[in-house]
């Protein structure tokens, strides 16, 4: 199967989904997601992307992300390939960690931003795995870590939709 044209992905926001191979539980633990949380810092730092949200759950990531002059596939390709060749070389992993490809959609207006986020920071509360989403370590919910701010072109124009974010 082909990978779908997305078109110019660079500079767009996205809300993005990248599950583990079958769906199997390989970020569970805590030296895993956090040597995840570490890869995409890696890249940040390097401004590869602006980074909004994420969270980090046992078989999957969701991210809300700005590729920064680089094309969402070859964004993706950093931080999955980054992760599995530190995962390999750190832990000894051989086997295969992602499936291929991943979900994405574009973040169009604050609306479905503030969305998203939402989602990202409530899923460890859906899944059991915390009480609040402030609890869950391996998430931008915690307020432990730097982000990048909402897009600019994102933001609201009026007094309402601020309250909103």
């Amino acid at each position: 199967m082909t990978i779908p044209h997305r078109g110019r992905t660079s500079e767009a926001t996205y809300f993005i989904t990248a599950d583990c191979w079958e769906k199997k539980r390989l970020l569970q633990s805590e030296r895993m997601a956090t040597l995840l949380i570490e890869v995409l810092y890696h890249y940040r730092v390097q401004r590869k992307y602006l980074l909004h949200e994420f969270v980090v759950m046992p078989n999957h990531i969701h991210l809300l992300i700005t590729p920064s002059g680089l094309t969402l596939e070859r964004t993706m390709q950093l931080i999955k390939g980054g992760f599995s060749f530190r995962a390999g070389k750190e832990f000894s992993m051989k086997a295969e960690i992602w499936q291929t490809s991943f979900y994405d959609r574009r973040v169009r207006d604050l609306v479905e931003y503030v969305h998203f986020r939402d989602y990202i920071h409530s899923n460890p509360v859906k899944a059991g795995l915390a009480s609040t989403p402030k609890e869950w370590p391996y998430s931008s919910a915690n307020g432990r870590l730097e982000l990048d701010d909402v897009p600019q072109r994102l933001k609201p124009f009026s007094k309402a939709a601020d309250m909103q974010a």
